[in-house]
């Protein structure tokens, strides 16, 4: 049986496992700068749960193999940490999961993500967000997440609605 559930404090290990799992397709592909072990460290998750991003977990048979997590920021919802286990992936998990996410929020979703990601950018370009313009990436970068200047120039921002169309 298959389950989408708000994560809870009991979920911690989980969610790291899960994350530090699937970050590893980011090995030798980021910029070496921007790789270390673990990929999120529990104090990491920490700082993201105290900052406002919320976990939402996709569960197989009472097992948590997917997480994605949600920060409202001023006027627009960030996509934050959204991983599922590399067995599993290409299932239909993380689209069920951004669905989900998708109806907590009417307001715009933006994501960041490595531009040298490629399968991610087109997972989110599958489910209807559209890259935004560098320049305003660099903006947007630095107005809604707390990253450093190197993570900005190598990072893209996926905007649903797309901004030229809202």
């Amino acid at each position: 049986m298959t389950n989408i559930r708000l994560c809870r404090d009991d979920d911690r290990s989980a969610i790291l496992a899960i994350i530090n799992s699937a970050a590893e397709a980011y090995r030798g592909v980021i910029p070496a700068d921007g790789w270390h072990e673990p990929y999120m460290s529990g104090h990491e998750l920490d700082s993201e749960i105290a900052g406002g991003v919320v976990f939402w977990g996709y569960e197989e048979d009472e097992r948590l193999v997917g997480v994605m997590g949600l920060q409202p920021v001023r006027d627009v919802d960030l996509i934050r940490h959204a991983y599922v286990l590399p067995n599993i992936q290409r299932h239909g998990i993380g689209g069920a999961l951004l669905g989900k996410l998708r109806q907590l929020t009417t307001q715009r979703m933006l994501v960041g993500t490595w531009e040298s990601a490629d399968w991610a950018i087109r997972f989110y370009r599958r489910h209807s967000f559209e890259l935004v313009a560098p320049a305003r990436k660099t903006v947007l970068l630095k107005t809604y997440w707390n990253i450093p200047d190197r993570q900005i120039e190598a990072s893209v921002v996926l905007a649903s609605p797309p901004f030229e169309k809202a």
